[in-house]
């Protein structure tokens, strides 16, 4: 016996009754990770399999649970997949944070309406979009990394006699100096180093975690459901879903390639521009248009690869277009070096003066990230006004919005660096304005630092609504409170506290109020810069010095405060990275952020963090199959908050026969919350019903206190109920004989606690079949062969013709009445009640109570799993009248 709570269970082995293989509970934990040792509530873990990155664990105790079944009759055996490390690993993880606009993009790609068909054309134009708009992301972080280094230190910092005397370290590349570096190709060309340098950097990382995540082979399954002909399925439920080794390649040597050729066009450009001028070397001047040339080639078969077909979901794609993941990047990496050759020619009387050739990229950027953002938003909306999907965020437009953001999100990183460099190497001066030593970074960089205190002022006024909403819906929650816990005496502070937390909870769903406008103001603002850079050739602040005084004090205060905004964004970014860097805790609160960010692949940007459920989905499917062939035993994998989205996903990576032997409960799950709105094409309402439809049984438990999760929402007729009641939090409103201390308010934490969890399991336990597998057989008939729930399961076998199936009925039924029984304090110690009517079973008792009416088959076809079979939470809700969410009950 491992403990005191199972001495008591007995085998008859001398009459040769064997029992079949135990459950397993299969716990998947959420954001922010957790230890075995909490996860198993045990500080005596080992792992049974996997490595230190991602691992399933057990107790020491259980370890050979499967020789010892009878152990096991009142509760599962619990393992726990630990994938936490996959996003908050080591500390390099941190430095992922630079790469936050790449994760945002690539969130845009499967933010898309639902449609009829993959195929259809609207949606592979809308990957296509989404993939330039990543693309348009790369080029602007390694224009910005040129701006810093090529234009304001080789360009302008060290061709001002000022600003080297101030910095002795570049000195030898003084124009004064007259040195070997002083002419301005050869200082461009030795500076260029440094962001082709950045460019191999995201390269590597990128091939890094892609031989580390992308190349993990998912489960293999039977012909019959990967063919062609399956293309109604939903996309998670593919075999080659969670395997994007080869678009990832591809793209990453198209990303590669684009970065080498900004660099080479960076400095071709300003050598050029001299070549051309009277008087230059003809040589040299045929040698830059040809050099040009080559360089639009190449961007042209960048634009190729990228514009290539996506994703192959159908079947595991196996392949590698080895000329293009070589050959491009090798050739743009050759560009670069004939660039660089070619800038280094010796050009006597060549002088650096204003800013570099070729500001006005920046400029372009920003209008095409406009016209592609306008583009997919045309398409998003098309797609969602063909097939409209209830409470879809936006109308569709989530992916616009997103990609929208992701672009000012480049735009603060790269701007912010530059702004932040200028006002440290111009010393007090601000940049562009009379004074200045310098001309600093390009017009448009300080036209948006300019608008960026309007956009903040309406981020903070759209803040302010949800705010204002969360205060009166805190105020209707307060007198409906306490109608959740009849009997109590009245508490205002409790109240107040427990009308809060459902108030905040509820805020969530309000997150497109503020993410729709500042996305729609920052469209508007960044033509608005454009408009003003080339409009007036002028940084705001001089270019409002013949307007009112008003006017003019409002442009130069806007440049200067936006200017320090953006490098205090970048050095925001920098401190908090390396503070996640050395902080192992600080690096798990990172962590959160690519919980959530990370868990898509990579389909449109591939230096984008990685995907980690490219080898968390995998491991769970493997765990599930490997183990359910081997033992014939049932499973329940039960996922908490995110933790429940890679449960679902992993789910529909089985193969039918697997599938059939597994239960899905799912806890603080935003699968319908977060992913059902914005992810609509892959966990809208058909793909849950699909899930539904497919899985053997699956429940899910919510608060309305949970920030995060919330209710499933299947329609009425879907099957089986999936979402239970709400359950009550906090557990106790005053002090009681259970709780003689005051119940915490749990919010997203601790479903486990409440006792009906535990109900919840065995219910869905007791409704897969019966063990298909025995270490020997025993007797027909005989039901006390069976481990815990499997006899109430065989039970069904017994029916009779009219259908009538006990499983769960028994159990649940007989739960009640023990809690019943159990005295006024209503006490239930977690699975005791549950474990006395499987007991009783298993000795031969039958139904208790009245048998229900025959139900008819589920989504699966099983007779007697019906929704009656299930309870629904026994506990009232927290509150029963006004709710801040459309998911109360009425």
């Amino acid at each position: 016996m491992r403990d005191g709570t199972r001495s008591t269970t007995t085998n008859d082995t001398s009459t040769g009754r064997d029992e079949g293989p135990p459950a397993l509970e299969l716990l998947v934990h959420g954001v922010g990770g957790a230890t075995p040792q909490d996860m198993l509530t045990d500080p005596r873990t080992t792992r049974v399999t996997g490595d230190e990155t991602a691992g399933v664990y057990r107790r020491i105790d259980d370890g050979d649970a499967e020789e010892r079944p009878h152990d096991y009759r009142a509760e599962p055996v619990r393992e726990a997949y630990c994938w936490s490390n996959l996003t908050s690993g080591n500390g390099a993880r941190a430095l992922w944070l630079l790469l936050l606009p790449f994760m945002v993009a690539n969130l845009a790609h499967w933010m898309r309406p639902p449609a009829a068909s993959r195929r259809d054309p609207r949606v592979r134009a809308y990957g296509l979009l989404v993939r330039l708009v990543a693309l348009s992301l790369t080029v602007l972080l390694v224009a910005g990394a040129c701006e810093v280094v090529l234009d304001l230190f080789a360009w302008q910092c060290a061709g001002t006699e000022s600003c080297v005397a101030d910095r002795s370290w570049l000195g030898f590349m003084s124009a004064e100096d007259g040195g070997w570096w002083s002419q301005p190709g050869r200082r461009l060309a030795l500076a260029a180093v440094l962001p082709a340098a950045l460019t191999g950097l995201l390269w590597y990382l990128s091939n890094r975690t892609w031989s580390a995540y992308e190349s993990q082979e998912p489960a293999g399954r039977p012909v019959g459901e990967d063919d062609p002909a399956a293309g109604d399925h939903p996309a998670l439920r593919l075999p080659g879903f969670w395997y994007g080794r080869r678009l990832v390649a591809r793209l990453r040597a198209a990303h590669t390639a684009a970065g080498f050729l900004t660099v080479a066009a960076a400095v071709t450009a300003a050598a050029a521009r001299h070549d051309r001028r009277p008087g230059g070397s003809t040589a040299l001047d045929v040698a830059g248009w040809l050099l040009a040339a080559l360089l639009a080639a190449g961007a042209l078969v960048v634009l190729s690869v990228v514009c290539r077909r996506g994703r192959s979901e159908n079947r595991m794609d196996q392949r590698l277009d080895r000329l293009t993941i070589t050959a491009l990047p090798g050739a743009a990496l050759g560009c670069l070096a004939l660039a660089l050759l070619y800038a280094g020619w010796s050009r006597p009387g060549w002088s650096s003066r204003g800013r570099l050739p070729g500001d006005g990229v920046f400029g372009a950027l920003v209008l095409l990230q406009v016209a592609l953002v306008i583009g997919l938003a045309g398409c998003a909306l098309v797609l969602h006004r063909a097939a409209p999907t209830p409470r879809t965020p936006l109308k569709g437009l989530g992916g616009p919005t997103v990609a929208m953001l992701a672009c000012g999100l480049g735009g603060v990183l790269a701007g912010g660096v530059a702004q932040r460099v200028a006002d440290w190497i111009d010393g007090g001066a601000t940049p562009g304005m009379p004074g200045a030593p310098m001309p600093g970074p390009p017009v448009l960089l300080s036209w948006q630092a300019a608008v960026v205190p309007v956009l903040l002022g309406v981020l903070v006024l759209m803040a302010g609504v949800v705010a204002l909403r969360v205060w009166r819906v805190r105020g209707r929650e307060i007198h409906t409170v306490p109608h959740g816990y009849p009997g109590e005496r009245p508490d205002g502070v409790r109240t107040r506290r427990i009308a809060g937390a459902v108030a905040r909870a509820g805020a969530t769903d309000d997150v497109p109020t503020i993410v729709g406008p500042v996305a729609l103001c920052a469209l508007l603002l960044g033509a608005c810069a454009v408009a003003g850079a080339w409009g007036t050739g002028e940084v705001p602040g001089r270019a409002a010095d013949d307007a009112p005084g008003v006017v003019d004090a409002a442009a130069e205060t806007a440049q200067a405060l936006g200017s320090w905004l953006m490098g205090l964004a970048f050095l925001t970014f920098v401190t908090w990275a390396r503070r996640a860097y050395r902080s192992p805790s600080a690096r798990r609160t990172v962590g959160i952020l690519w919980d959530v960010g990370t868990f898509w692949p990579r389909a449109a940007h591939p230096l984008a963090p990685p995907c980690y459920a490219e080898r968390a989905v995998p491991d769970l499917t493997w765990r599930m199959r490997t183990w359910t062939e081997q033992t014939g035993g049932r499973l329940v994998i039960s996922g908490h908050s995110q933790g429940s989205v890679l449960a679902a996903a992993a789910v529909w990576q089985l193969d039918r026969e697997a599938r059939g032997r597994v239960a899905l409960l799912t806890y603080g799950s935003p699968l319908e919350r977060l992913y059902g709105r914005w992810f609509p094409a892959y966990f809208g309402p058909g793909p849950l019903r699909a899930l539904h439809r497919e899985v053997r049984c699956w429940r899910n438990l919510w608060r309305y206190t949970d920030p995060i999760g919330g209710p499933i929402r299947l329609p009425a007729g879907a099957g089986a109920d999936v979402d239970c009641g709400a359950f009550k939090d906090p557990l106790a409103y005053g002090r009681t004989p259970e709780h003689p201390l005051p119940a915490p308010i749990l919010g997203h934490s601790d479903y486990q606690a409440d006792p009906a969890f535990d109900r919840e399991r065995a219910a869905l336990l007791a409704r897969l079949p019966a063990p298909t597998r025995h270490p020997a057989p025993a007797p027909a008939g005989d039901p006390a062969a069976h481990p815990a729930g499997a006899a109430v399961t065989a039970g069904a076998d017994d029916a009779g013709p009219s259908g009538v199936d006990p499983v769960g009925v028994v159990v649940i039924a007989g739960a009640e009445a023990a809690r019943d029984d159990a005295g006024p304090s209503g006490a239930d110690p977690a699975g005791a009640a549950v474990t006395a009517v499987v007991e009783a079973v298993s000795d031969g008792v039958g139904p208790v109570g009245d048998a229900p009416a025959p139900a008819g088959p589920d989504a699966t076809g099983q007779v007697g799993t019906a929704s009656a079979a299930v309870p629904e939470q026994t506990t009232p809700s927290t509150s029963t009248g006004d709710s801040p969410r459309s998911d109360r009950p009425d």
